[in-house]
């Protein structure tokens, strides 16, 4: 989990038919621009407005295209716990390399109920799991003490942070700097250079679709 990872858009042909010629000219376009993964069903993706049928339809065409020349890692977040899980199988099934998840939406949650869903999740996710702070979208924030209590559970290597505080992104480089296997990622492309200077693994940026 390190380097550019694209979070791909998801091109439609209408609500939900997949653009399945637009999809693969994009993946081409960022793989021959030297990206390090993809990210598909992501924010910029729009996975949660996605018919889950698309979804696991996008997740075929990616993983095949890519055929483990990068990671391909699939957004899982979702209101339904049973969803995400499900996602993440047929992930699994079809080759990914690793799954993300945002916190749950839509009914609000403190730091410990968010502590004990990630919790249930890791252990029941079919792939490594990447946890998303994405507050401007689910409402809800990961603080740096929640991600350190749950960078130590199995399965959960890294962070992308699109919070855009940068004070807590480095209260978090410093106290995950000793976690071997854990990375931190950063959403936006103004904060990518201050990141990674100060020890960010690298960034899933939206731009990197155009300018990979």
């Amino acid at each position: 989990m390190q380097g550019i990872i694209p979070p791909l858009i998801t091109p439609l042909l209408d609500q939900d038919t997949l653009d399945t010629e637009g999809m693969e000219r994009l993946v081409q376009h960022v793989l021959a621009g030297g990206v390090h993964g993809l990210f598909i069903l992501g924010t910029t993706g729009e996975g949660p407005s996605l018919s889950y049928r698309l979804r696991r339809e996008l997740i075929e065409l990616v993983c095949r295209q890519v055929d483990r020349r990068v990671p391909v890692v699939v957004g899982i977040t979702d209101t339904a716990f049973v969803e995400s899980v499900d996602l993440s199988r047929h992930a699994s099934d079809h080759g990914a390399a690793a799954v993300v998840a945002a916190t749950p939406y839509y009914f609000p949650a403190g730091q410990p109920e968010l502590i004990e869903y990630f919790t249930h999740l890791s252990k029941q996710v079919a792939l490594p799991l990447v946890l998303y702070n994405m507050p401007g979208c689910t409402k809800l924030t990961l603080t740096h003490q929640t991600v350190v209590r749950l960078m130590d559970l199995p399965g959960v290597v890294g962070l992308k942070d699109s919070s855009g505080d940068m004070a807590e992104f480095h209260r978090l480089l410093e106290m995950t700097k000793a976690r071997e296997g854990f990375d931190l990622l950063i959403g936006s492309e103004q904060l990518l250079a201050e990141s990674v200077l100060f020890g960010a693994a690298g960034g899933v940026c939206g731009g990197a679709n155009l300018e990979p």
